[in-house]
């Protein structure tokens, strides 16, 4: 089911996520698709659509987000919170491979986010992320 968004809010929220998915950085002017809105507390666990809830996400990352808002670390089998791009720093939890292609986590919030959204082992998003890297789009500085 599709939520109303208020303009002035779908607007903000673009611009505080510089227009770009908040969990693989993926920019607007490269995703075929719109990006969505995500409710980062998820409307199923009593999340609101409220401007302080919302981030932007591409259709690969939500699909496989759902509605999660933890997963377990890989590395230290501790289950954390997911990634929060609305309040942590992206850099501080991933860091691209050196090919570009694929998103490393280098907390446990980090790890856990690459595990549950499948930001390094989803075909799809290696092959796009393989043209972007081509064309010298790709990966993002900043």
């Amino acid at each position: 089911m599709r939520v109303y968004i208020p303009v002035e809010i779908a607007r903000r929220v673009r611009q505080a996520a510089h227009n770009r998915c908040g969990d693989c950085l993926s920019p607007q002017h490269l995703v075929m698709a719109r990006l969505q809105f995500e409710h980062l507390l998820p409307r199923v666990k009593g999340g609101l659509t409220s401007e302080d809830n919302l981030w932007l996400s591409c259709p690969l990352c939500n699909a496989h987000k759902g509605d999660q808002v933890s997963a377990r670390d890989p590395e230290t089998g501790e289950t954390v919170t997911l990634f929060n791009p609305r309040t942590q720093d992206w850099f501080e939890h991933f860091r691209w491979s050196e090919d570009g292609l694929r998103i490393v986590g280098l907390t446990p919030t980090g790890r856990a986010t690459v595990a549950a959204l499948h930001l390094s082992d989803d075909p799809d998003a290696i092959q796009v992320r393989s043209y972007w890297v081509l064309a010298g789009w790709h990966p993002p500085r900043e």
